[in-house]
């Protein structure tokens, strides 16, 4: 069994060091160097991953053996909306993927939000992520495509899908 584990800001190193070789892995062919250096830079920082923290972002890590080897992070999507929950980030190292770590992951977070009356779990994927597969295989639907002007003249272009918590009741 694969533990799994909220982490805090002691573990931002682990956290980048992960979305590095994830992002290098599925984004190479959907995005340029430049944008994914950008996003690298503007998502997963130091300082923007204490403030994602700080504003209530609950990270986990999943380790076998004493490695980190998936990561993902979920919070509350709005305080006008606090039976929707976001998930913000879900990443597996490329040598780990396909070994259900990323159902362990989504599972640790339904059991986690469903204590706080959760009814649906959102999230954004790239429209070219090969992840959708994934995604679609455990429940999530599209709901909409959205197109994110991120700065820099670069745009993420999502869709946005949901997974109802009520089919795990």
């Amino acid at each position: 069994m694969i533990p799994v584990s909220k982490v805090d800001i002691e573990s931002i190193p682990v956290i980048q060091d992960l979305a590095e070789k994830a992002w290098k892995a599925a984004y190479s062919s959907i995005i340029s160097p430049d944008q994914m250096k950008y996003m690298l830079d503007l998502f997963y920082s130091e300082p923007s991953l204490k403030k994602q923290m700080q504003d209530g972002h609950q990270f986990i890590i999943a380790k076998e053996k004493g490695k980190a080897v998936g990561f993902a992070s979920y919070a509350v999507k709005s305080a006008g909306e606090p039976h929707t929950y976001r998930l913000h980030k879900i990443y597996i190292a490329p040598d780990q993927q396909g070994k259900g770590i990323g159902k362990l992951l989504i599972g640790f977070i339904i059991n986690d939000i469903s204590t706080h009356d959760a009814t649906s779990l959102e999230l954004n994927v790239n429209r070219q992520n090969k992840a959708m597969d994934f995604y679609s295989k455990i429940g999530f639907k599209v709901l909409r495509e959205e197109d994110i002007n991120i700065g820099n003249g670069f745009f993420m272009n999502d869709y946005v899908m949901s997974l109802s918590l009520h089919i795990y009741s």
